[in-house]
């Protein structure tokens, strides 16, 4: 089962799903599941899959330059503690993703260096063009902080993943988002 809202769809304008599988259970699930849910796409929402399709690869092409050159920048920057891509050679299964895929996505995890919630949650309501949203696939840069769904007494610094960050590269200039990365943390710090 895959998501098609997100890289298939590739404009976060609709919703829709891919499910594969061997013919008998194609059959299977079409003549149970399906014909008693009755959730079959709408033919606007195909259509909108079938755009994005058509600008798939070029997408993903631009994504995955672009993200590599926001993780070279984060993990020379100062305040960041560790960078997790998995193509970067520091990566621990660094190999292992470059014998499985051609190109990475564009999602990001990173630690900040920070000792309170409120820095954190600072860096990313200063961000200008970054919006914070789970939505990854989509033409826009999205961030989410893991604080985010931790309550503010329960935040604990000590606790790597307290402070890590996830951010979704789109299909913007790389010089562009690292540039509102930048002014961000300047405001943080």
């Amino acid at each position: 089962m895959h998501s098609a809202t997100k890289y298939i769809g590739g404009h976060s304008d609709t919703v829709g799903g891919v499910l594969t599988g061997s013919a008998a259970l194609m059959k299977k699930i079409f003549d149970s599941e399906y014909l008693n849910i009755g959730s079959g796409i709408q033919p606007f929402n195909a259509w909108l899959l079938i755009r994005g399709l058509r600008t798939l690869p070029i997408r993903l092409q631009r994504i995955s330059e672009s993200t590599l050159q926001l993780v070279r920048y984060l993990k020379n920057h100062p305040l960041v503690e560790e960078v997790i891509f998995p193509f970067d050679e520091s990566f621990a299964q660094y190999d292992l993703a470059k014998r499985q895929m051609t190109g990475a996505c564009g999602l990001v995890s990173f630690y900040l260096k920070a000792r309170e919630r409120h820095e954190i949650v600072r860096f990313c309501e200063s961000l200008k063009h970054i919006m914070m949203a789970v939505s990854w696939g989509g033409h826009e840069s999205l961030i989410l902080p893991k604080c985010a769904t931790i309550e503010p007494f329960l935040f604990d610094p000590s606790q790597k993943d307290h402070r890590m960050l996830r951010l979704y590269t789109g299909l913007e200039d790389a010089h562009y988002l690292i540039a509102d990365l930048e002014q961000a943390f300047g405001k943080t710090f």
